[in-house]
Formats: structure tokens, C-alpha cells, sequence
């Protein structure tokens, strides 16, 4: 059963607990800049402990190159919103005491908050620095191009408007490996920096050719002062703002070696499990892999194979084979590190890795990945709330769609599992139900073409009773029979959840 212990799973241990968990991305990528994202989450605190959200991943806290900055832009990552920097004290989202008051009232409703660490690149450098540097073909970055020579790259972190507070750590050209571009030419190109010791980091991603660089300057987690000046940033982090955990941004960029020991330095300095997922975005069970491997499985990591499952179900008119949803996925294969989810910041209409799932089909993926025991789901802002943009595109508010599917996983998603993935159309599943748990137990049953009806096994402990589709989409009852099994029905690409009435 997937419960709240699954906070804990970084840490290798298990524990009983008696609520699922369930995780919610709170922001989406349009969100307007008005400064008010902490205070509508404090708010909304209320809302979301009754549906059944124990933690909040929240999006980049810190400062980035400007005020409507979403966050992956990072500047300076000890400026929460409280100095004057990039012209402005707020970030997008608010300022470092308004998200302080939000984790609050959030830990005091029984939510953990998960922060967004950013820490692949910097951005927004406050002045350029004269460097050597080699381009390299963007295809194959292994492969220089040119000769070196001197470029102007913006390198230098002075932080003029925080100083020396909370740490005097500065940053120079000496601590980054790529950049993007060369101020002195107006030249856009891939430069691999020279110095002594200079290379892209290892181990990254393999994806062309060595996938250290993604934009902006990068990172060197082969400098020993870098590396100690973030694990303590890590540490601080947690601390100032009171988390529970971490989203890793772009963590196939990022050395992965650097990446197990980071974690395990924040743990060992804050004493707190802090559970962490890795956003290794990649359709390749065995590229995420690798990285659960060479991490030493210490980070769970989102189920990008799932979602583009879903996808493909949501494209296909029906064609798709509802067999194969858990193919390939790292749910299927790692169930205990896998963070499922539908849509995201970045799969969102407009977005860099555009990939949405139809809307029609969303309520199918969701009772997917919250009625069944496997996978830690995580719920997307902009399925609840809609997307914004100017695509044309964007996605409605589901709300009233996913409440009913919250509510199940809450409340009846408990106990054994029995699958019926058996037909290329309609799927279910059943769950017996947990005896601590009040009339727990469920059915799901989904199809991406026509209706149709299973006959499935709940358990003889619950013949005789009657239950109901709780999404409201079928209105016949079924009732339990003595020996544990219901026939049970859907609607044509549709979703039915029936739990006891």
C-alpha cells in the first residue's frame, strides 16, 4: 500500500501508516506575476488537506533573472524574496516571509512541502568575465569544433544586493564548464570553458554525446569549493523555510554522483528524512535506471515512461492498447521510487517538452495513478486549477472531475490489489479494503473505446454489500456477491470508481 510512509522510502525504511499519500505540483508554468502564489497556497491549505494532499511540491522559491522569472532561471539561491535584487524584493511567487507563513500553516494542516532545487545552472550573472574557451558541436558535445579563444561570458555572481549574508560564497568563471554565449561577438554557440582541470561533468545523461550542458552557465560539480558551497546551501534551505523534501531539477544534467551525495548531506546535517524525486526526464526505463543505480537508489524519480503511456492512450482514437499502460514504466519495475504523474510545468500546452494528455482521458490517468497501490502520485496545479498561456490550447479546470478520485484514493484506495489488465479496452482493478479503514475497498474500471463491464473480486468480507460509482458517470449499483465477486460497467471513454455506498 502506498501511504504517507512513502515520505520516508529515501531512507530505505518502511512504515504503517493510514492515509495514502499524495503529493500536488502546485504552480503551473503561466501563473500571473503577481506576487501572490504563497498566499494562495496558505489559503488554499484547507481545501487540500480534506482532499487528501499530504505534501506540496512547491516551484523555485528563489531569485531569478527577473520578477517573472518561473523559477529554473536561478540567480541567486539564498534570496527567498527578501532583497532588493533583479529589480525587485518579491519573487514571482511572493516574498521569503509570505512562503514561510504558507509552509506553516500547510505543516500545521498536516502537509509536507517539497522544495524545487534548481541547481544544474546559474543565470542572471551580474557582470562578464574574459575566459578561453573551445566550441563544441551541440549534437556531440565531445566534439570541439574550433580553436580556443577568448570570449565574454557572464560568469560573475556578486549578489550586490544580499552581500555576504547568509554565505560570502561569490561565483567567477572558475566554477562553471559551459556557457551559451558570447557577449563581446553577440555569438550563440556551446563553449566547453578552458582551465585547468576543465571538462563536462561525469556522469550525465549520454544523450548527445555528454548532456552536462543545458543552458545558461553550467554548473562544474567537479570543483570541490562548488560542491561544498551547495551542499550547505541544501542544508540552509531546509532550515530557513521548514522542508520535507526535494523536487531535483534536470537531474540527468547533473553529475550523478554529486547528486546521491548531496542528498545524503542534507540529511545527515538537517537529521530529517527529507524525501527527494529526480526529475530525469527521459522516455527510457533504462536511462532512469542507470541513475536510480548510480545514486544507490537513494532518490525516487518521476515515471516519465508513464506519462507518455498516457499520452499515446489519450492520441489514439481508441486504438491503444489499454494492456500496455504500465509498459516500459518505472512503476512497473520500481514501484516504491516511482512518483506518477499526468501532466506537468513542462508537458503543458506552450511548453519545452510539450506532451499533454488529451483532457478527455485525464480523469482515466488520474483514477490510474490514484486508486491503484503502486506509485506515489502527484497531481498537477493546472489539472485542478487550468492552465493559463496564450496557446489556445490550455488546459480546463478538472476539478470537479478529480475531486471524486482524490476523495477514493483518501478514503477507499486500500488494501489488496487485484488486476484485470487483460483487455485491449477496458481495464480494471480492485482493491479488498484495509479493516483499520471504514468501508474501504474499491473497483476501478477504464476504456479508451466503448463501454463495457468486468466481473472482479473484492473480497468475501465485503459480499452483500451495494456500492456506487462515486464519479457520478454510471448510476447502476452492484451488489457484492457472496463470493466476493460484482459485475461492474463503464461508459465509452469514461472512468467509473464504485466503493461501498
Amino acid at each position: 500500500m502506498l501511504t504517507v510512509a512513502l515520505f520516508f522510502q529515501g531512507g530505505g525504511k518502511s512504515y504503517a501508516a493510514s492515509t495514502n499519500g499524495t503529493m500536488m505540483q502546485y504552480f503551473e508554468w503561466y501563473l500571473p506575476n503577481d506576487g501572490q502564489q504563497w498566499n494562495r497556497l496558505r489559503a488554499d491549505a484547507s481545501y487540500l488537506s480534506n482532499a487528501g494532499i499530504t505534501s506540496v511540491w512547491i516551484p523555485p522559491a528563489y531569485k531569478g533573472t527577473s520578477q517573472s522569472d518561473v523559477g529554473y532561471g536561478p540567480y541567486d539561491l539564498y534570496d527567498l524574496g527578501e532583497f532588493n535584487q533583479k529589480g525587485t524584493v518579491r519573487t514571482k511567487y511572493g516574498t521569503k516571509a509570505e512562503l514561510q507563513s504558507a509552509v506553516g500553516t500547510l505543516h500545521s494542516s498536516g502537509i509536507q512541502v517539497y522544495g524545487d532545487v534548481v541547481m544544474n545552472h546559474k543565470a542572471g550573472a551580474d557582470n562578464t568575465e574574459q575566459v578561453t574557451a573551445v566550441e563544441v558541436n551541440p549534437s556531440n558535445r565531445n566534439q570541439e569544433t574550433s580553436g580556443d579563444y577568448q570570449i565574454q561570458a557572464w560568469t560573475g555572481f556578486n549578489f550586490p544586493g544580499r552581500g555576504n549574508t547568509y554565505s560570502s560564497f561569490k561565483w567567477n568563471w572558475a566554477y562553471f564548464d559551459g556557457v551559451d554565449w558570447d557577449q563581446s561577438r553577440s555569438l550563440s554557440r556551446i563553449y566547453k570553458l578552458r582551465g585547468t582541470g576543465k571538462a563536462w561533468d561525469w556522469e550525465v545523461s549520454g544523450e548527445n554525446g555528454n548532456y552536462d550542458y543545458l543552458m545558461y552557465a553550467d554548473v562544474d560539480y567537479d570543483h570541490p569549493s562548488v560542491v561544498s558551497e551547495m551542499k550547505n546551501w541544501g542544508t540552509w534551505y531546509t532550515n530557513q523555510v521548514g522542508l520535507d523534501g526535494f523536487r531535483i531539477d534536470a537531474a540527468k544534467h547533473i553529475k550523478f554522483s554529486f547528486l546521491k551525495d548531496w542528498v545524503d548531506s542534507v540529511r545527515a546535517n538537517t537529521g530529517k528524512e527529507m524525501f527527494t524525486v529526480a526529475e530525469y526526464w527521459q522516455n527510457n526505463l533504462g536511462a532512469i535506471e542507470n541513475y536510480l543505480n548510480k545514486t544507490g537508489f537513494n532518490q525516487s524519480v518521476f515515471d516519465v515512461p508513464l506519462h507518455y503511456n498516457f499520452q499515446a492512450a489519450s492520441s489514439q482514437g481508441g486504438y491503444y492498447d489499454m494492456r500496455n499502460l504500465l509498459s516500459g514504466t518505472v512503476t512497473g519495475k520500481y514501484p516504491t521510487k516511482a512518483v506518477t504523474f499526468v501532466d506537468n510545468h513542462d508537458t503543458q500546452p506552450g511548453q519545452s517538452l510539450e506532451s499533454t494528455v488529451q483532457t478527455w482521458f485525464k480523469p482515466l490517468a488520474y483514477a490510474f495513478i490514484l486508486t491503484r497501490e503502486s506509485g506515489y502520485p502527484d497531481v498537477f496545479y493546472g489539472d485542478i486549477y487550468g492552465t493559463k498561456g496564450t496557446s489556445g490550447r490550455e488546459i480546463p479546470s478538472l476539478k470537479t472531475k478529480l475531486d471524486p478520485l482524490l476523495q477514493a484514493r483518501k478514503n477507499f484506495a486500500y488494501g489488496t490489489q487485484h488486476d484485470y489488465l487483460d483487455n485491449q479496452d477496458v481495464v480494471g482493478w480492485t482493491r479488498e479494503g484495509d479493516s483499520s479503514k471504514a468501508k474501504s475497498g474499491l473497483a476501478t474500471m477504464i476504456t479508451d473505446g466503448p463501454g463495457g463491464s468486468k466481473r472482479m473480486y473484492v473480497g468475501t468480507q465485503n459480499a452483500g454489500e451495494v456500492w456506487f460509482d462515486m464519479t457520478g458517470n454510471r448510476s447502476d449499483t452492484v451488489t457484492i456477491g457472496s463470493d466476493g465477486y460484482g459485475t461492474f460497467n463503464v461508459n465509452g471513454g469514461s472512468v467509473s470508481v464504485y466503493v461501498q455506498r
